[in-house]
């Protein structure tokens, strides 16, 4: 299996506005998405896409709120990114909003961002009265609507946007379509996930939207054939940016899912040839599929056959498609790559994936840098790298001449306007020559790869004045099979004044099953004692709790850190 180098990349664009009619024009009635609604499969071109946003930017100028910030909230649905490119087009900007937040604090983000429009799909139709009653917004739009929810005026169906902004069309209306955004202009506003317990509103430009694109197009090594299954949240900087909008100007396909927890199914049945994931997504899969070799008892020979597969591709021969063919079968049998961010794997996971036939490309990226910052290569990848700054994109480490690692600054058409009304937080982000603060520890090596090596507000300051990430730590306990999720972290003992490296562990439920208590606890004090074995002695977990219960995360599945004590 040798991929092919796509050497005719796609044009640039400069703003959204261009993504849209440039997507058109080259693939035309090709389809973007296939997604499902009522339990039949549906697609949506790319000149269904320009269409629409036509038609729904039109109709905001028809209301008066071309220009306005408008929000959106909900499961993946191609009207979802039909809003965001009618906001940021007009020259308003999309708030993207996170679906497992409370009513009240979808209310109050709303607010906060000055929203006079939300569009939400089907999942909200029950909530959305609650919401407009504490919102300031002056419309509310439902894509599937649901007439027992919409009490009043101020509820309009979609499809009613769009057949009005058709007219106005019709009768001559352009202020929309005629309408060239500024490359400066504020495009979309996005409430960080707040795993540290605060939650900021980030704003990007046009310029900032279309230089990531541009990066992504850039960095990856993808065709019109290639087909995706949308995972993550659609409010998510990495899922809209790598995700929807670089690929559509790849000209690629995606299969829109409705929640992570179906996705291997989705996978089963769309067959992807890649994918854009998180790592306890992959983790996860990993883990069960190493389950089920142990459940078959067939680990020596599955061995034996990556041994081989390796010698044979050593030697210019790969039959990992057909060594491994059962395993690939789980992801729908044509899944060639995985692009993943959002924090480290591990160097033997990547192997593994490599040896049944799938190349894993690590990432980096940030909202605020909207959010890529860096990406390992087509055949140019290191192991526990991030990769290199993408194309307009500069990273430095912050540290003096005696460290190792620093803190990693970004500068670059990628880089944010900065925070919404919050001039504090600016001047906490950026350095006094302008280069943001990403907050995350790490070091360059020669050949400009990135590596990260912790959380700057995570790192645990022992009394000897050694800095310990705890990232490092978890990173070791995720190998062992008893260990679902952890967190550690530093906890000072009452009566010596000692920090001490405590993990606090939720076991993975699958290997607990049947299990008495105390047999859990012995099976993770195992686990924890392997670890310390592999790490030197300041870095030993010395205590360790065990919860019932998994870690609360964001959308994007990062552990809150900050509700952990």
């Amino acid at each position: 299996m040798k991929q092919i180098i796509n050497t005719n990349k796609p044009a640039k664009i400069n703003s959204l506005k261009e993504l849209v009619e440039m997507n058109a024009a080259d693939y035309g009635d090709k389809p973007l998405y296939y997604y499902r609604r009522d339990k039949e499969v549906l697609s949506f071109t790319y000149n269904m896409v320009k269409q629409s946003v036509d038609r729904l930017g039109t109709a905001f100028s028809e209301l008066g709120i071309m220009g306005k910030n408008i929000a959106v909230i909900g499961d993946a649905d191609p009207y979802y990114m039909v809003t965001y490119f009618a906001a940021a087009n007009g020259g308003g900007a999309i708030v993207p909003l996170d679906k497992e937040l409370d009513n009240g604090t979808i209310a109050s983000f709303m607010n906060i961002a000055e929203v006079k429009l939300i569009v939400y799909t089907r999942s909200f139709n029950e909530r959305m009265p609650e919401i407009a009653g504490l919102s300031d917004a002056l419309f509310f739009v439902p894509i599937v609507p649901d007439p027992d929810f919409m009490p009043d005026d101020s509820f309009v169906a979609l499809d009613t946007l769009l057949e009005k902004g058709k007219a106005a069309i019709d009768n001559g209306n352009d202020t929309f379509t005629s309408f060239v955004p500024q490359s400066d202009a504020v495009a979309s506003m996005i409430f960080t996930s707040g795993t540290t317990g605060t939650s900021k509103c980030v704003m990007l430009s046009q310029k900032n939207l279309a230089s990531c694109c541009n990066a992504c197009v850039d960095a990856t090594n993808f065709f019109p054939e290639n087909t995706f299954v949308s995972v993550l949240p659609m409010n998510h900087s990495y899922e809209v940016s790598t995700g929807h909008l670089a690929l559509s100007r790849y000209g690629a396909c995606t299969f829109l899912n409705d929640s992570i927890k179906n996705a291997l199914n989705k996978f089963g049945y769309f067959k992807p040839t890649s994918l854009l994931l998180v790592p306890l997504f992959v983790e996860t899969i990993h883990k069960r599929i190493w389950k089920e070799i142990d459940r078959k008892r067939i680990r020596k020979k599955v061995n034996f056959a990556i041994r081989l597969s390796n010698f044979l591709r050593k030697i210019g021969i790969d039959k990992r498609r057909v060594f491994f063919k059962d395993i690939l079968a789980a992801f729908g049998g044509n899944l060639e790559t995985i692009v993943c961010g959002g924090a480290p794997l591990s160097k033997q996971l990547i192997i593994d994936f490599e040896a049944f036939g799938i190349d894993i490309y690590e990432g980096y990226g940030i909202t605020e840098c909207s959010p890529l910052v860096s990406v390992n290569r087509y055949g140019r990848k290191k192991y526990g790298s991030v990769g290199t700054a993408v194309l307009d994109c500069k990273v430095r480490i912050d540290k003096t001449p005696d460290e190792e690692t620093g803190e990693i600054l970004v500068k670059g058409d990628n880089v944010m306007l900065g925070y919404y009304k919050n001039p504090e937080a600016d001047k906490d982000a950026f350095t006094e020559d302008g280069w943001f603060r990403t907050g995350d520890i790490g070091y360059i090596d020669s050949d400009g790869y990135i590596f990260i090596t912790g959380r700057k507000k995570n790192v645990i300051i022992l009394s000897n004045g050694k800095n310990v990430f705890p990232e490092e730590l978890e990173e070791h306990l995720s190998h062992k099979n008893i260990i679902g999720e952890s967190v550690v972290l530093g906890r000072k003992d009452t009566e010596s004044g000692e920090t001490v490296i405590t993990a606090v562990i939720y076991p993975n439920p699958e290997e607990t099953e049947g299990k008495e208590s105390d047999e859990v606890y012995a099976l993770v004090k195992q686990a924890v004692d392997e670890t310390n074995k592999s790490l030197p002695t300041f870095k030993h977990i010395l205590a360790f709790e065990i919860r019932d219960t998994e870690f609360e995360k964001t959308t994007t599945k990062k552990i809150k850190r900050f509700l952990v004590e």
